[in-house]
């Protein structure tokens, strides 16, 4: 995490963005460079989905990534961005549920004391963001049907939108509160982290990264790629990068210079070491016999 100088912001008003019937709103976005660094007067709940990038709030950048749930205060100013404007990183898609403070007045009453408080919270000071991670796809799901009931509007959609957001809502507490988020067994927890893998080969993976996403350290990941892939983690990304390159080769006339890019390379001599000696030829006789 990094610390940004401070800047302006834009004001992102409720009645530009929630729909006046239900004093709420929930989107799925790509996120881009067009949207500024900005503000609003009602609470957002942003889950990323898919792709990596940043996530600029207050004085804060995160790395961002699938799974993570961010919690967004009125008054919060921030922005999401890709990780570069290269066509090869794919960029973030979030969903965002949006609501107001109206809103919130009606469901406290169904809601209990602790959650109405930290909900009371979010309105009034600006710096309780936060994030927590949705190991079992819990929110998601939630998500999900918050997005398809928005979007479909049938009979009983207000009812269901306001029984899912209070799930949301609690479900997002006991994350952060309680401690009470399931534990996913070992190997379908590494599964996940080599699902995350596949998805951001490309990049500058971290031991650390990965850590935030699984909840085990540093040390216990190097000891579980040990345990399922007979390799060290970085043996195994090397290795992944490599299969890539293979497919590319395969399957593209791209430079080999581009390639190498693609999977994450910044020296073609660092991947013609790596290729050969993973492969046993070079990228060219590779091609070559391939053809």
């Amino acid at each position: 995490m990094s610390r940004p100088m401070n800047r302006s912001y834009q004001v992102f008003e409720g009645q530009h963005f929630l729909q006046e019937n239900l004093h709420m709103l929930v989107n799925r976005f790509t996120e881009d460079f067009m949207v500024p660094y900005h503000a609003h007067d009602f609470i957002e709940f942003s889950y990323v989905a898919e792709g990596s990038g940043f996530h600029h709030i207050g004085q804060d950048t995160f790395p961002i990534h699938k799974g993570m749930l961010f919690v967004i205060p009125i008054g919060a100013a921030h922005v999401f961005r890709p990780a570069s404007t290269q066509r090869t990183s794919k960029p973030p898609i979030v969903y965002n549920c949006l609501f107001d403070q109206h809103l919130l007045g009606q469901l406290s009453a169904f809601l209990e004391q602790p959650v109405q408080e930290h909900l009371t919270f979010l309105v009034s000071n600006a710096t309780s963001y936060y994030s927590v991670f949705d190991r079992d796809g819990a929110i998601e799901g939630i998500m999900l049907k918050l997005y398809q009931e928005m979007s479909e509007n049938r009979i009983g959609s207000k009812t269901m939108l306001y029984a899912l957001l209070n799930q949301l809502m609690i479900t997002v507490y006991r994350l952060k509160f309680e401690g009470t988020e399931k534990r996913l067994p070992e190997s379908e927890g590494f599964h996940l982290v080599m699902d995350y893998m596949e998805q951001n080969f490309y990049r500058a993976v971290t031991l650390s990264e990965l850590s935030g996403i699984s909840g085990w350290s540093s040390r216990q990941l190097q000891r579980l790629f040990t345990k399922y892939t007979e390799q060290t983690f970085g043996v195994f990304l090397q290795s992944l990068r490599i299969r890539k390159s293979c497919e590319l080769l395969r399957s593209s006339s791209q430079k080999i210079a581009i390639i190498a890019e693609l999977v994450g390379y910044t020296s073609i001599d660092s991947f013609n070491i790596a290729f050969k000696k993973n492969v046993g030829l070079t990228p060219t006789d590779y091609r070559k016999s391939s053809s």
